[in-house]
């Protein structure tokens, strides 16, 4: 069993960094008094495995007891994998974002300002810090560079990626993908509707592929697109873009974006990326 306690400054990316963990597979729960964290172990190691991986966050909000949480930690570590994570940033920076979400900090009604709230709280935690297995200072640090360093630390989904390619096809008269990231317009190709033997058939169909891509302009248009996804799929991957959705959309969703998405995909994976394939419109009228 592991638990992770997950401290730091308000403002410093707390929230941000639950998040991401409980995308790699930890349970999460906020704001938990030092006194119940004994117990919610008692309670883990009796449990599922649901909870074999846990953080919980522990900072101002939660008693300020943190005498008693270092004595806690202490005691987790003789039985578990137990870690203190602690996230902090500077000064300027925790008050440029308060200033930017117009939040309220927790300290504000013990403080004559912002500023000495911030002050007043990195007095507070100093020990926290001191006490802390990993440190991270978020002050210059993207959000998707901090889930970076998070997965860096304290791993992956056990059997998964974190980057996956989904490729849709679509008919521009059924509507967009509401969620496509990347959208091609292939309704400029040849199409197979016109062909009464291909008609009926679909983009799954080898008649209806081999008719799409026999002209000279599918080719060459699947070739820059090719090299278009070759030079960004890195650069997404790189910026935290945990699933990129690539639509390819013709008339009715029948034909040349089924076939299109079908060669697109099928490179894609030849590149050694995850790839889901989704022809959403092809069986309707």
């Amino acid at each position: 069993m592991e638990i992770l306690i997950v401290s730091g400054l308000s403002g410093s990316g707390k929230s941000k960094a639950a998040s991401f963990l409980e995308d790699i597979g930890y349970y999460i729960i906020d704001n938990m008094p030092a006194e119940m964290i004994l117990k919610f172990a008692e309670f883990c190691a009796a449990g599922n495995a649901r909870y074999d991986r846990a953080a919980l966050v522990y900072d101002i909000r939660s008693g300020g007891n943190f005498e008693l949480l270092f004595d806690i930690v202490r005691q987790l570590k003789e039985t578990v994998n137990c870690r203190l994570l602690f996230l902090t940033a500077s000064s300027s920076t925790i008050i440029r974002r308060y200033k930017e979400t117009r939040r309220l900090h927790p300290l504000a009604q013990q403080a004559g300002s912002l500023e000495e709230a911030v002050r007043m709280e990195e007095e507070m935690l100093r020990t926290v810090e001191e006490h802390a297995d990993h440190i991270i200072d978020t002050s210059a640090m993207s959000t998707a560079k901090l889930r970076g360093e998070l997965i860096s630390l304290f791993g992956k989904v056990e059997g998964s990626d974190d980057f996956v390619v989904n490729f849709i096809s679509f008919g521009y008269k059924h509507g967009l993908p509401m969620e496509a990231d990347l959208v091609f317009d292939v309704r400029f190709l040849p199409n197979p509707f016109y062909m009464e033997n291909l008609r009926a058939l679909t983009g799954m169909d080898a008649p209806v592929y081999d008719y799409v891509m026999s002209f000279p302009q599918s080719r060459e248009f699947a070739d820059q697109v090719k090299s278009l996804l070759a030079y960004t799929l890195p650069h997404y991957r790189e910026e935290g873009k945990t699933v990129l959705v690539v639509a390819v959309g013709c008339t009715g969703g029948h034909h040349r974006s089924v076939t299109l998405t079908r060669v697109l995909a099928e490179y894609v994976r030849s590149l050694g990326y995850r790839v889901k394939e989704n022809h959403r419109d092809m069986s309707r009228d």
